[in-house]
């Protein structure tokens, strides 16, 4: 019984000192106060010439959107767009 107390415990230390490590992590890059809302720069996006859908978008810590759309030709496109105007780097 005794041993279960000390597995109990040791359990309870570990928990209690990882989520001081995740207090001490470094917060998740965003997108700037002044950017577009998502849904914004999605409809800039349906509107390229060709356009057929959007694959994926991913936000980049350096600052930009990643937006892999194909087109109707079933070509795959990857284009970083400023999150602020919605266009292309």
């Amino acid at each position: 019984m005794h041993h279960h107390r000390l597995l109990g415990a040791a359990v309870a230390a570990l928990l209690l000192c990882g989520g001081a490590q995740a207090q001490n992590a470094a917060p998740l890059p965003m997108p700037p106060e002044n950017s577009l809302k998502l849904s914004e720069i999605i409809t800039k996006i349906e509107t390229r010439d060709q356009f057929r859908y959007i694959d994926e978008i991913d936000w980049q810590e350096e600052g930009y959107y990643e937006v892999t759309y194909y087109t109707k030709d079933k070509a795959k496109v990857e284009i970083n767009v400023n999150p602020v105007t919605g266009e292309p780097q």
